[in-house]
């Protein structure tokens, strides 16, 4: 089960991914710089990647992802 406090909700429009918001600096619809094939490759864990924000420049290490949920390596979300 992903802990919801380090999962990032994505959606996949055409060929772009995006979040529904940056959990830094908290802009909405943001477009994520990775394409839909890099997600569902990392679908059960097989693969890592970091993930730079465009908005903020912030980071996140992503260690696994299912359909709905990028899951990040530490909390990213409030309690």
């Amino acid at each position: 089960m992903i802990p919801l406090r380090n999962s990032l909700p994505y959606d996949i429009v055409r060929n772009d991914v995006f979040a529904q918001d940056c959990p830094f600096c908290r802009s909405s619809h943001v477009h994520l710089p990775i394409k839909p094939d890099d997600v569902k490759s990392m679908y059960g864990g097989a693969r890592k990647l970091t993930l730079i924000f465009p908005c903020c420049h912030g980071s996140l290490r992503i260690i696994d992802a299912d359909q709905d949920y990028l899951l990040a390596n530490r909390p990213i979300r409030g309690k």
